[in-house]
């Protein structure tokens, strides 16, 4: 019983994500992953010497699959988006902005993670971009309650 949802109600909350891509050997990859919205381009973490943007480079052709789930409240929206990907130069404002969708203000982030794991001024630092040739939307937020009753509703953070 598919339902769509305006994809928004998701993709403007810090999830995770999980991207696929395809391997040399034509096998299938995920790898889970932060990322932005803006202005219809999802926007995701990466650097030069990562597989994920070499398997990109070589086969654009993605999906990426985000689930919003809260059990208790009964809660389950995928978002689901289609496309050629690409990598991209680093985009040190942009960056920050997506560090702050999970880290929170650029004040109170941990200093090391932003300096030795996210790499912020790495200069082989990527993003990869999608502006998905599709997106497509369920929402069953009904699996405690039956289709008969309302959804939940939780407001947008």
């Amino acid at each position: 019983m598919p339902t769509e949802f305006d994809p928004e109600i998701v993709l403007s909350r810090p999830l995770m994500a999980n991207l696929a891509t395809i391997s040399a050997q034509g096998e299938p990859r995920n790898a889970p992953v932060w990322f932005a919205w803006e202005a219809n381009v999802l926007w995701m973490l990466s650097d030069a010497g990562s597989s994920t943007a070499k398997r990109i480079t070589r086969t654009p052709h993605v999906a990426v699959e985000i689930v919003d789930y809260d059990n208790a409240s009964g809660i389950l929206r995928h978002v689901g988006l289609r496309g050629a990907a690409s990598v991209e130069p680093m985009d040190t404002a942009l960056f920050r902005r997506l560090l702050g969708r999970y880290l929170g203000p650029e004040d109170q982030q941990n200093s090391w993670f932003v300096e030795t794991v996210a790499r912020i001024d790495d200069p082989d630092g990527r993003l990869i971009r999608l502006a998905p040739a599709s997106i497509f939307t369920n929402d069953v937020s009904f699996f405690r309650t039956g289709p008969a009753l309302a959804k939940p509703e939780r407001p947008i953070p």
